[in-house]
């Protein structure tokens, strides 16, 4: 082209499929070499690149390197265009949506060149452009279906397609495609925190929530550290940690993953139930170390849980527990902290076995344990007499699918064999589980046997999480404060209602026959 006559303005526009296309293939820097070089033999004069990196489908103005560039022409106006593209298929690869783009740009004067296919405005041109922006829908939206297809084919092998869940990270498997393999130090974060909740050491999901914002790896979803409630919602509601995959819009039901889990399916379930179930001395936002037993200590009027709080005398500060209840005749009326902890401080040294009623417990764990691990190989036995019976079910059912007419039928059908699915992979997971070894018994039992031995010491330590720890594990309810008697009443956990009902056992002479 001569020199002589003036650059004509242009823009180039590039565009690839993914973030990861633009940072690993240098797609956009090689498309925008081939058009900075077609300008030049065209004497254009380049002024502004606009880059995307999303999917060719959908509408161009939720593009933002789209938008940008019309932005652009509407500040030049009176300025008159060309908009380069490498290819056709960077334009737009849905019919509807290329019109449209055309309409914009010839709206702001704006003439559109393409690398490798000719704009012509006569009508034969106009028909074999909507033919080719026809064909470029047409292959995205058959690859859309392939990969759709092969998704919903690895998910009914069991592997999951999805992004990542916290705690997992995508690895090269063995047979080729990606598998979910544990994320550390993450996967140890989350298994702690299913497992709290499950065993109840964390009591209710505003526990897990502040657990979770505590641990500076787990991303959060504010920028002031926070995690929102729908979040652990979701969290303590996936079966994937429990090594299980589903997709209930591809119509994919519960089945056992190929990756590893995090938790049992078993500490997965008992989760799902205690979503369902009301917390015991649950942990306020407010609570303070000032006053530990706030919210496990109830009012002996009205059966409302005490609140704390101080009150200012003439020299200092007093600290005292108050009935929050309006219309209780002890409503207001302040108990002095030290007297209602020192009342249960009183309580928990009762609660104390002398050393030999420990070591005869330790026994009859050990002997019980014994009997459990003995018991194991025949409960297998009968878990697999059940998968069997619940196999054989189910096969009466598919049958009765098959010959079924009505939807309703069908679809009651269905969700009893879903129910039998789900009732058979809890059964697989204990058939599969080893028989528990003495070792086992030593390192599972040594700290509770320790704590049942002197729960006040625990107490003591002064750290406030282990003493509302103590609350959890020694008490099976809210305790009640007797203004009278000044004593605490409550129900004691299952292990020390058992070394209570030892110690208190008559023993008497076996009479000869």
């Amino acid at each position: 082209m001569s020199t002589n006559t003036k650059p004509t303005p242009a823009i180039i526009y590039c565009r690839v499929s993914s973030k990861k296309q633009s940072a690993q293939a240098s797609g956009l820097e090689s498309q925008e070499y081939r058009c900075r070089q077609f300008a030049e033999e065209h004497n254009y004069d380049v002024e502004a690149v606009f880059p995307d990196d999303v999917s060719g489908g959908g509408d161009f103005l939720k593009r933002a390197g789209m938008v940008s560039l019309l932005r652009y022409l509407d500040r030049q106006r009176g300025k008159n265009y060309v908009v380069i593209f490498d290819d056709l298929k960077r334009f737009a690869r849905d019919t509807e949506f290329h019109l449209r783009l055309r309409r914009e740009l010839q709206i702001r004067n704006a003439r559109v060149e393409c690398l490798n296919f000719r704009f012509e405005d006569t009508p034969e041109g106009k028909f074999v452009e909507t033919v080719f922006a026809a064909q470029g829908q047409l292959e995205r939206e058959q690859n859309a279906r392939q990969v759709l297809q092969k998704m919903k084919a690895r998910v009914e092998q069991g592997f999951w397609v999805f992004r990542a869940p916290v705690g997992y990270k995508y690895e090269k498997g063995q047979y080729g495609g990606k598998v979910l393999v544990r994320d550390e130090p993450l996967a140890s974060i989350v298994q702690d925190a299913l497992e709290g909740f499950a065993t109840g050491r964390l009591s209710t999901q505003a526990e897990v929530q502040r657990y979770l914002e505590r641990q500076p790896l787990f991303p959060k979803d504010t920028p002031k550290g926070e995690i929102r409630a729908m979040t652990i919602s979701v969290f303590l509601r996936k079966p994937i940690y429990a090594g299980y995959v589903r997709a209930p819009k591809w119509g994919i039901s519960l089945r056992e993953g190929q990756h590893e889990g995090l938790i049992s399916l078993a500490t997965y379930q008992r989760i799902q139930e205690r979503l369902q179930e009301t917390g015991y001395v649950t942990t306020r936002t407010d609570n303070h170390e000032d006053f530990p037993l706030r919210g496990a200590v109830v009012c002996s009027g009205c059966g409302t849980t005490l609140t704390g709080g101080w009150s200012k005398g003439k020299v200092r500060h007093h600290a005292y527990y108050r009935c929050r209840k309006k219309g209780c005749d002890h409503y207001g009326k302040s108990i002095a902290r030290a007297k209602l902890e020192g009342s249960f401080d009183e309580l928990l040294s009762s609660l104390r076995p002398t050393k030999g009623l420990v070591s005869v417990a330790t026994a009859m764990f050990k002997d019980a344990w014994g009997q459990r691990a003995a018991l194991a190989e025949d409960q297998v036995d009968h878990v697999r007499a059940q998968i069997r019976e619940i196999d054989s079910k189910i096969d009466k059912l598919v049958e009765a699918v098959v010959e079924a007419s009505h939807p309703k039928v069908v679809s009651a059908y269905e969700a009893k064999i879903d129910n039998l699915e789900k009732e058979k992979l809890l059964l697989l997971e204990r058939a599969a589980n080893p028989v528990p070894s003495q070792a086992v018994f030593d390192e599972v039992f040594e700290h509770a046997l320790t704590f049942l031995a002197n729960p006040q010491k625990l107490w003591n330590s002064g750290v406030f999480r282990q003493k509302r720890a103590v609350l959890k594990l020694a008490f099976g309810d809210f305790l009640t404060y007797d203004r009278t008697t000044g004593c605490l009443n409550t129900k004691k956990s299952l292990p020390f209602s058992m070394l209570a009902g030892i110690s208190g056992e008559k023993k008497e002479m076996v009479l000869p026959e």
